[in-house]
């Protein structure tokens, strides 16, 4: 049943309906889910779990016999509808993906926004993070960091964010898929210098974690070789340049300087040539990655 508004992590602000839970899991170990999750998953009459095959492992580990429905990111509008009817209805609902915490690089999105415009009570219950760990392992994250999810594939959209995190002077986490590891490294190397400082967190959490550290060059060319190995879940942390890598810093500031002074005065040479210049300047941003309003300016 829903939550009074007076109970322990509660929204205030929600005054119908029963309360979405959005629940952190272990991301690998099963020693880490919380008490606090392992007291909602018992309590809630439904969990919504990414896998429930995967979930099932972790309520079997524990005792907890909640009937669960699968919500994942093929599920369509059918799914979601009918969990947004059950919370309406007053019944409480768990949110769960496999690992870690749902919305983040995870299915969940659509179902809590739903959820939160009908004024409904949303409440997450935190746990175990790769995110986290990884900042914290790494050693090389810095005081101030982004976190990027997964990277796209290919294209101008890859092309862009790569160039915005060599630009960017804090450190950055990103996820990658264990066989396209190697690929990243070798693009962000390129892309913010061989010698800014990274890491490769493999498998955290579990029997075979491993944190590979040393230069974005350096790691491209250790997971060229196989010398990370190409499996698992991946972290990859570009690190920050602080005053330790002040040295890094400068260079790679000098070589995104040239490039962009490069970039523009290639939009330059189009337009002389008769091409419009904001036609030109889409096409350098195409070829280099450089944001396209980073283009509009003195040669």
């Amino acid at each position: 049943m829903a939550r009074s508004p007076d109970g322990p992590g509660a929204d205030r602000g929600a005054t119908t309906g029963g309360t979405l839970y959005v629940v952190a899991t272990p991301i690998g170990n099963l020693g880490d889910v919380t008490l606090r999750a392992l007291e909602v998953l018992r309590s809630v009459p439904l969990i919504a779990a990414e896998d429930t095959r995967v979930t099932r492992r972790l309520l079997d580990r524990y005792e907890i016999a909640t009937r669960t429905v699968s919500y994942h990111a093929r599920s369509g509008t059918g799914r979601e509808r009918e969990l947004l009817d059950h919370l309406a209805a007053g019944a409480d609902l768990a949110l769960v993906s496999d690992a870690g915490t749902p919305v983040v690089s995870d299915p969940g999105e659509g179902l809590v926004a739903a959820w939160a415009a009908l004024a409904g009570a949303v409440v997450a219950v935190p746990g175990a993070s790769a995110v986290l760990a990884a900042v914290a392992s790494s050693g090389v994250a810095g005081p101030r960091w982004a976190f990027e999810g997964f990277l796209p594939r290919s294209g101008r959209e890859r092309r862009a964010r790569i160039a915005a995190i060599a630009a960017d002077p804090r450190g950055t986490v990103l996820f990658e898929a264990p066989g396209r590891t190697a690929a990243t490294l070798r693009d962000l190397a390129a892309a913010s210098g061989p010698e800014r400082p990274g890491a490769v967190c493999r498998e955290l959490t579990k029997l075979h974690e491993t944190v590979t550290r040393g230069s974005l060059g350096e790691l491209a060319a250790l997971a060229a070789d196989g010398s990370i190995p190409a499996r698992g879940e991946v972290v990859v942390v570009v690190g920050w340049r602080g005053e330790a890598s002040g040295a890094s810093a400068v260079t790679a500031a000098a070589d995104a300087d040239a490039a962009l002074v490069a970039a523009r005065a290639g939009v330059e040479a189009l337009v002389a040539g008769g091409v419009a210049r904001g036609d030109a300047a889409r096409r350098v941003a195409h070829e280099t990655g450089i944001p396209r309003r980073r283009l509009y300016g003195d040669p």
